[in-house]
């Protein structure tokens, strides 16, 4: 779960809530890591208290500050034994210079291998990736040197991730670590926003595929580099880049991307319950109807006194402009809204059958 940082804590905590969820809920044991961030305890108090309020059975802190403290046996043990990681905010080049490569590092890897939830924000998002930015400036147009990139932990492999993305104006300098390493896909994360990360199986094929999903307020950005053209390897110092032909995906929340073929995965059909109840009844109108064009045999006069007994006996829905049943009710006007009956052979009592005129001529 990649955050953008910045989420709720207050009211809905809607990716909180959906962390402790993914980590076992009541049987959670979550792991927070705030090595990032220049607080003391008190970041630790925070997400004490909200995970235990959504839920969750333990909270326990893994705080290595130097890489000697990231070998400790004892917090790579806390990590083994959770069922969800979750990574806060603050210096993203402190947290990876304590963390990656290792073992409280090679802890996170493996406890995400082995299915437990790792998630982060701000700081915590960065890290997730392949590259990582390290520090730089804000800004729309990509310069040269504008930012700075360092190793992460790759749970997410050839990317790199930035987070307060559109709060902080960060698409030029994701643009430019794009269209220095094509290979690598920039994603960024809007604040109170979360890109979940989930390793499935193709509905359609049975192959294996990561699918990125988006939740929260916000948006994530995806840029594709696979067939940029740029001068990134000539441009000098501060000077602005050429990239072009970048494919850009903003996904809002819901959106779902594979993340190994770079594309869009087409939404997932729905119907709303009252048109799909219309289509039923649409459904049986037209069959009732072709049931009546049959009946030809059948006198139009009983036929409209048929129809007459069923209005009485069931009120119609209304149908609603440009719905199918209008199209059914159209249809039937123009067919002389006749609905047979076809075991009903009793006699109209004001049907008189035909007599021989008196001059013998048939009427």
């Amino acid at each position: 779960m990649i955050i953008g940082g910045a989420e709720d804590k207050l009211r809905a905590r809607t990716i909180l809530a959906r962390f402790v969820e993914a980590s076992g809920g009541p049987q959670a044991r979550i792991a927070v890591i705030p090595t990032a961030s220049s607080l003391g305890p008190e970041i630790v108090e925070v997400y004490d208290a909200l995970f235990r309020k959504e839920g969750a059975a333990e909270v326990v802190t893994v705080r290595p500050e130097s890489r000697e403290e990231a070998h400790d046996e004892a917090l790579v043990a806390e990590l083994g034994r959770c069922t969800g990681i979750f990574m806060t905010g603050g210096n993203q080049l402190k947290l990876s210079s304590m963390v990656a490569g290792t073992p409280v590092g090679d802890a996170i890897v493996a406890a995400h291998e082995r299915g437990a939830v790792v998630a982060g924000t701000s700081a915590g998002a960065s890290i997730q990736s392949s590259h990582m930015v390290a520090f730089g400036a804000g800004g729309t147009t990509p310069k040269q040197r504008m930012t700075q990139v360092a190793a992460g932990l790759g749970l997410v492999g050839s990317s790199v991730i930035d987070q307060h993305f559109e709060q902080r104006s960060r698409y030029g300098r994701l643009l430019m670590i794009v269209a220095q390493s094509p290979q690598l896909l920039g994603i960024g994360v809007d604040e109170d926003t979360a890109a979940v990360v989930e390793h499935e199986a193709d509905p359609a094929t049975g192959e294996e595929r990561d699918v990125l999903r988006v939740l929260g307020r916000g948006a994530v950005t995806i840029m594709d580099g696979t067939r940029v053209t740029t001068n990134a390897y000539e441009a000098k110092r501060s000077a602005p880049l050429l990239a072009s032909g970048i494919v850009l995906h903003v996904l809002p929340a819901g959106a779902e991307f594979d993340l190994g073929t770079r594309t869009l995965v087409p939404p997932r059909a729905t119907t709303d319950p009252g048109e799909a109840a219309e289509i039923a009844e649409a459904g049986k109108d037209l069959r009732q109807l072709a049931r009546d064009i049959a009946a030809g045999d059948a006198s139009p006069t009983t036929l409209r006194r048929r129809q007459e007994r069923r209005r009485r006996k069931h009120t119609a829905p209304v149908a609603r402009p440009g719905h199918a049943a209008q199209v059914v009710a159209t249809l039937r006007a123009e067919e002389g809204e006749l609905e047979p009956e076809p075991d009903d052979t009793t006699p109209d009592p004001d049907e008189t059958p035909t007599s021989p005129q008196q001059d013998g001529a048939p009427r």
